[in-house]
């Protein structure tokens, strides 16, 4: 079930390990930070082991001790099994991407409808593997996934909604583009519009079209005022149109 994250964590360490040694300046910098996201996802797997060897080690001792006493009277199973309630499931898909803030009943409700529509097991699993490979910067990688996810479900919006910005991360402006304006034009959750907007504005910033980028972001903060990204380049734009430095909100989709 995990196979595939750990095939793309020895991965990145394997690369690392090859290249580490003599990389400087910042190449070694990006290194860095690939090495401590690595270290902190071993922690967090080590962690949830542990949680699940303690309660199926607790439920190897009720089942124990249920044997041992012969009955048990009916009554006392739910409370017995409480902790042991939650379901496993097949497949499932990080729901964090941009999530909305707390309090927002609306958006709650939008953002809840765009993950929680039906996805096969190999949909899931593309998914999956995709955001594995997106946070660990291997963006040709992820793209393979995300691509075939949006082939086999084009509705689903998270995945197109990642795979645009792949696109972003690999500078592929016209696939990016195409896939924001799909977006934006299929979400009804705010955050991800926004996202989608502030991005059209990056692609155009970069091709040196600032009026129509500051529309873009302009359209992205009027849609979400709770996403900052879209201000600040419209700043960056209006102050330092030849030293552009622009968020697409990337950290967005990082947040899992």
């Amino acid at each position: 079930m995990f196979q595939h994250l750990f095939d793309t964590m020895n991965e990145m360490l394997d690369q690392l390990i090859c290249n580490y040694p003599t990389a400087e300046g910042a190449q070694k910098l990006q290194y860095d930070e690939q090495i401590q996201l690595l270290k902190q996802m071993s922690d967090s797997l080590v962690e949830q082991w542990i949680d699940f060897e303690e309660k199926l080690s607790g439920l190897m001792e009720w089942d124990q001790n249920t044997a041992e006493a012969g009955v048990m009277a009916a009554s006392a199973a739910p409370s017995a099994m409480a902790v042991f309630a939650q379901p496993l499931a097949v497949a499932t898909v990080e729901a964090g991407a941009a999530a909305p803030e707390t309090g927002n009943a609306n958006d709650q409700q939008l953002y809840d409808a765009e993950l929680n529509m039906e996805v096969p097991y190999e949909t899931a699993e593309l998914l999956s593997k995709g955001q594995g490979y997106y946070k660990l910067f291997m963006f040709t990688n992820a793209a393979a996934q995300f691509q075939t996810a949006v082939s086999q479900i084009p509705e689903c919006n998270l995945a197109r909604l990642f795979l645009a910005m792949t696109y972003m991360h690999l500078q592929e402006w016209s696939e990016a583009q195409r896939h924001f304006q799909l977006l934006v034009a299929l979400t009804d959750y705010p955050k991800w519009r926004a996202l989608g907007y502030n991005a059209l504005g990056c692609i155009q910033a970069v091709h040196m079209n600032l009026e129509h980028a500051e529309q873009f972001f302009l359209k992205a903060h009027e849609t979400c005022p709770s996403f900052k990204d879209s201000l600040a380049n419209l700043k960056c734009c209006k102050e330092t149109p030849q030293q552009l430095s622009l968020f697409f909100g990337s950290t967005e989709l990082c947040c899992l």
